[in-house]
């Protein structure tokens, strides 16, 4: 079904916190509306709008409710249809937009502000955006100057460093050490060392005893491949035996993205332990390759054991199995007390017996799981989906096919096992029933973000169907416009239609929000065409540390010979 007109408007109020600010007009802002389209019923073209929006026809979309604006004279519409505009990238359209809200809204709202700030920006309207972005800073604002500020990198990137340099430098950030963070992190992620460290100096300044500090330190050193730094930094910190337990698990992810999971794990051992911290502490040391550590563990979480605590037992066979104790593994598993758990008990005992290399019990254990009508109904799902899994890693094509079309056949609506099949489908070549499957998952959940993406980006990866690509992944940006994969995909996207100046901008954005080899290696594809052959080698590099046999990279290379 369609979604609702109420989602998709919390939805687009989503992209901003709401309140109240007056603002000043922007030099570009008109006297009066536009003219009212003759003929224009304001619910059609409402509707005509969210049609559009749920088929990812944005600029459509914002034409639509700016009609729909004008003729109802709805300023709730008209910022409607300049949120939209905005995020097409269409900003002639979104100032037409602001102009009939300004004169419908004469006391606009702090939205306007960012909104109109970011236009502003967008523009190169050097004034108009200062001015803006000051009024919001004064008001405590700073997160909507923040958004206005981020939306603009793609066209602007050195009016926005140069407006965040003045504002560091100019002392009218609101004195909040969360408001120095964001902007920090803005600057990393535009690769301004330099702003970034000014701000570093003045955030240590105003907060000298915040733990938090430290840890911002030691991240944005990080991020810039300080590494070395990034530990200094670090060390300090984690002598610190008042730190909370929400700060020691800051600290050991820190530690974790450092590429030093021992020493997170160590750290981890240090405060508080529930079986969450156990299982952590365990999936670092099996990350760091510390059998010692992983055994000396095992015998820590034993001596509690003799209670027989369901998920303790659990975690005790996952930690033998990591340990290849299989016949242990099996022990604790069949020793774990009452029925919740049996499902997936279940589930890893099926594990453990093909790690064993006991292939025909394994897939004996798992279609058990599946017939039986006591295990709840997810974990019975979850026994088609690992037999799928493990008969991959088999490498039987006809096994993984079989397992999920008895899955389905079982669970039909199972959005899970339909998104594992249409990925199963593109990994074999099968592009048009890869499609089938993301499709019929978007009968089911039409807003279903993940395969919006999904879809988008493989009909752009491997067809030659862009526009339609396009559309799909506007539909997912609307939903989740700060996804770094989203991002990526809609960069790739504008690569394929030949738009590379512009995609660069968003792949660029993307790598920032996350580092994956996926977008490294359209990063460095990019690049590599626009001719920054030794940034673009760099990107590559970075990709196969990530993922040396990542099929984009291996794709890249061969197309660009790098």
């Amino acid at each position: 079904m369609r979604i609702p007109q109420t989602r998709v408007l919390r939805q687009l109020l989503h992209l901003v916190l709401l309140g109240t600010l007056l603002v000043a007009a922007p030099a570009w802002a008109g006297k009066s509306p536009p003219a009212t389209p003759a003929h224009v019923d304001p619910l059609e073209a409402s509707l005509a709008g969210e049609f559009a929006l749920q088929n990812g026809q944005l600029q459509d979309a914002a034409r639509h409710y700016l009609d729909a604006a004008r003729s109802a004279q709805d300023p709730v519409l008209a910022e409607r249809a300049m949120r939209i505009a905005l995020l097409a990238d269409a900003d002639d359209l979104a100032r037409q937009a602001w102009r009939l809200w300004h004169v419908l809204a004469p006391q606009p709202s702090r939205n306007q502000h960012m909104l109109v700030g970011s236009l502003a920006l967008r523009g190169g309207q050097t004034r108009d955006a200062r001015r803006e972005l000051r009024a919001l800073y004064a008001s405590g604002d700073w997160k909507l100057a923040l958004a206005a500020m981020a939306g603009a990198v793609g066209k602007q990137p050195k009016l926005v460093v140069k407006l965040l340099g003045e504002a560091v430098d100019d002392g009218v950030l609101p004195n909040q050490l969360d408001a120095w963070l964001g902007f920090g992190g803005l600057a990393e992620r535009m690769n301004q060392q330099a702003l970034v460290d000014r701000i570093v100096a003045q955030v240590v300044a105003r907060f000298p005893d915040d733990p938090r500090v430290a840890l911002l330190r030691a991240q944005l050193l990080r991020q810039s491949g300080r590494l070395d730094a990034a530990r200094e930094a670090l060390a300090g910190l984690q002598r610190d035996p008042a730190l909370s337990p929400e700060l020691r698990w800051s600290l050991a992810g820190e530690y974790e993205a450092l590429g030093d999971p021992a020493k997170a794990a160590a750290l981890l051992a240090q405060g508080p332990q529930d079986e969450s911290v156990y299982a952590q502490r365990a999936d670092l040391l099996d990350k760091a390759g510390d059998k010692a550590g992983l055994g000396a563990l095992y015998d820590e979480l034993k001596s509690g054991a003799t209670n027989p605590n369901p998920l303790r037992r659990l975690l005790l066979g996952q930690v033998a199995e990591l340990l290849q104790r299989y016949d242990e593994a099996l022990s604790w598993y069949a020793s774990v007390p009452g029925e919740r758990l049996q499902g997936r008990i279940k589930l890893r005992r099926a594990a453990v017996l093909h790690a064993m290399g006991r292939i025909d019990a394994a897939f004996e254990a798992l279609r058990g799981l599946e017939a039986d009508a006591a295990v709840a109904e997810a974990e019975r799902r979850d026994g088609y989906q690992m037999e799928a899994e493990l008969r991959h890693k088999d490498k039987n094509v006809a096994g993984e096919r079989d397992a999920f079309a008895r899955g389905l056949a079982a669970f039909p609506d199972s959005l899970d096992l339909l998104y594992a099949r249409a990925i199963m489908w593109e990994r074999q070549d099968e592009i048009a029933k890869a499609e089938a499957d993301f499709r019929r998952i978007l009968v089911i959940d039409p807003n279903n973000v993940a395969t919006l993406n999904a879809l988008g980006y493989t009909l752009a990866d491997r067809t030659a169907r862009f526009r339609e690509a396009l559309e799909l992944i506007d539909r997912a940006r609307v939903a989740d416009p700060g996804n770094g994969a989203i991002i990526d995909s809609y960069g790739w996207v504008l690569y394929k239609l030949g738009r590379k100046r512009e995609a660069l901008d968003y792949l660029r954005r993307a790598y920032a929000l996350q580092k994956d080899p996926d977008i490294a290696s359209h990063l460095g594809q990019v690049l590599w065409e626009l001719g920054e052959r030794d940034e673009a080698r760099r990107h590559f590099d970075e990709a196969r540390k990530l993922d040396p046999e990542n099929r984009s990279l291996l794709r890249a290379l061969q197309e660009t010979g790098a």
